[in-house]
């Protein structure tokens, strides 16, 4: 079989294509294309400098005689006469489904080295849920040193499953707690984190929620390092050492008081129809012109699954842009409909470029094979400079991202001393640049797919809106088996990981969990459930 006419059609389409990505209009979207890359670049240099400024401070203080400093900078802030004062703090946690990274996680948050009253309210919605028969067996091993309870909260009917049991957990806290922190279960947190946080909100009254953000730890599927891609230029909204418009759902710590009293209408607007809690309390921050901060230390390991397909990605991103087709007035609308759109340009704005590349750096190889093709194509040498640009602009992004990661690992690895040394080599720098083209390319597609459906499967429930809130709610065990991001059991139990964890926990003793028991000014603890 002759290929050479197949051979020839290509190389004019090639050419005809090279050509044509020349023409003013292609020049402008990949001199777009290589801004957009140093718009990152600049923002995650931006944000590297926030967070090494955290590490600087903790160095000097250490210098200075504190080692302790990954607790507070001041080492007189953990004398007793300070401690004893301290507020009240309830942690209420919403569960859904048992992960082989959960164990780990709620362990960091509950041997937190907190000095003042400190109760901690894990909220699932059945004794059917892994997490409850999971947790159990945790607190039970921790019954003597921590106030815990695991409250069933039945399902949700009028908004989303996780704010139905953060308002259930709201409603049976402790009437002392000055604070509410809201964790995710797949948060990570540093001993010092609750102290800090407090810390925050006693220096500024005004603050009306404090939050943080997670650095993933992707494993070795593309489908994490999509999700890590993901969340990296969200990351710079929350690196901002102080004031910020963004809100992670995963961290939030506010005032007790707010919902007690329903200030700003925050619990009557998270249930009529809440589907996103973040996005839902941002738009009531902004409506009032209330404070929302996130500090310098307010970075997290969040250790993504290990087996996280393309199709598992794919439902994550549903469930992110669904966000922004939830909204509370109309104010919160227009900014939802400005990032919907302000998203999807640049994401294709990105990808473009890297597309139009492809067939300059094909043209050029084609013409270097074959320098006879200068007889029959016209080849326009601009393409291959601007190819060139593109591949400069790259490498400075890649490399910011990287010092980016850097620093939060250093940071991390500061804030919690005792835990295994998070390290870089694990990531995959040429995945990165992969997962990056793909979570721009399907980020468009994602998004107008949630506007024209109206629909989500999130945790093995499907939602459904209509103008901005949840209108039906479907629940099927027939559905799929596991979360997102960190391979949970929704309906099957899962003990293998659990006992796994459980044993390496008791072979080897935790400084951490030595020091909150010699702290002898908290109050007395007691496990409930």
């Amino acid at each position: 079989m002759d290929i050479t006419p197949y051979v020839e059609s290509f190389d004019t389409f090639l050419f005809f294509a090279s050509r044509t990505f020349c023409s003013p209009l292609a020049i402008f979207v990949q001199i777009q294309g290589c801004v957009i890359c140093l718009l990152l670049a600049v923002g995650w240099s931006l944000a590297a400098y926030i967070r090494i400024r955290e590490i600087w401070e903790m160095e000097i203080s250490m210098q200075g005689g504190n080692s302790f400093a990954f607790l507070s900078h001041d080492i007189h802030d953990l004398e007793h006469s300070k401690q004893e004062d301290l507020p009240g703090v309830t942690v209420v946690m919403p569960l859904k489904g048992f992960g082989e990274h959960n164990i780990h996680n709620w362990k960091t948050q509950i041997t937190s080295l907190y000095g003042g009253p400190l109760e901690f309210l894990f909220i699932v919605d059945s004794t059917e849920d892994p997490a409850y028969h999971a947790l159990s067996n945790l607190l039970i091993d921790h019954e003597d040193e921590i106030d815990a309870s695991i409250i069933i909260a039945g399902p949700s009917t009028t908004c989303s499953q996780k704010i139905h049991n953060q308002l259930v957990g709201m409603k049976k806290m402790s009437e002392g707690s000055k604070y509410v922190l809201f964790l995710d279960d797949d948060v990570r947190l540093h001993p010092g984190s609750i102290g800090s946080l407090i810390a925050e909100m006693e220096k500024n009254p005004e603050i009306f929620i404090q939050t943080g953000y997670p650095l993933d730890l992707p494993s070795r599927s593309l489908g994490s390092y999509c999700i890590y891609a993901y969340h990296m230029p969200c990351s710079m909204g929350f690196a901002t050492g102080g004031k910020t418009f963004f809100l992670w759902g995963g961290c939030m710590m506010m005032h007790a008081d707010d919902f007690r009293t329903d200030k700003h209408g925050i619990v009557s607007q998270l249930e009529d129809g809440g589907y996103s809690d973040d996005m839902t309390l941002a738009a009531i921050a902004g409506a009032h012109k209330r404070l929302i901060t996130s500090p310098p230390f307010s970075v997290f390991p969040h250790p993504l699954a290990s087996d996280i397909t393309l199709s598992r990605y794919w439902n994550y991103l549903r469930k992110q842009t669904f966000v922004l087709e939830s909204y509370t007035t109309y104010e919160n609308w227009i900014r939802n409909r400005a990032l919907f759109y302000t998203h999807c340009y640049l994401s294709w704005g990105f990808v473009a470029p890297y597309v139009m590349a492809v067939f300059h750096v094909v043209a050029a190889i084609r013409l270097k094979l074959n320098e006879y093709f200068l007889e029959e194509h016209i080849f326009d040498p601009i393409g291959l400079i601007l190819a060139g640009f593109l591949a400069i602009c790259t490498g400075i992004t890649l490399h910011s991202m990287w010092n980016m990661t850097r620093i939060e690992v250093e940071l991390c690895n500061m804030l919690s001393p005792e835990s295994p040394t998070l390290s870089l080599k694990s990531y995959n720098w040429f995945l990165v640049f992969v997962a990056m083209l793909v979570d721009n390319f399907f980020y468009p597609i994602s998004a107008f797919c949630s506007h024209f459906s109206q629909s989500v499967i999130w945790s093995g429930i499907r939602y459904y809106l209509r103008r901005g809130k949840i209108v039906k709610i479907e629940r099927s065990q027939k559905g799929r088996k596991l979360s997102d991001l960190a391979a949970k059991r929704l309906y099957v139990k899962k003990r293998g990981d659990q006992e796994q964890e459980q044993a390496q926990a008791q072979a080897k003793p935790s400084i951490a969990r030595h020091l909150s028991k010699s702290f002898r000014w908290r109050l007395p603890k007691k496990h409930q459930m």
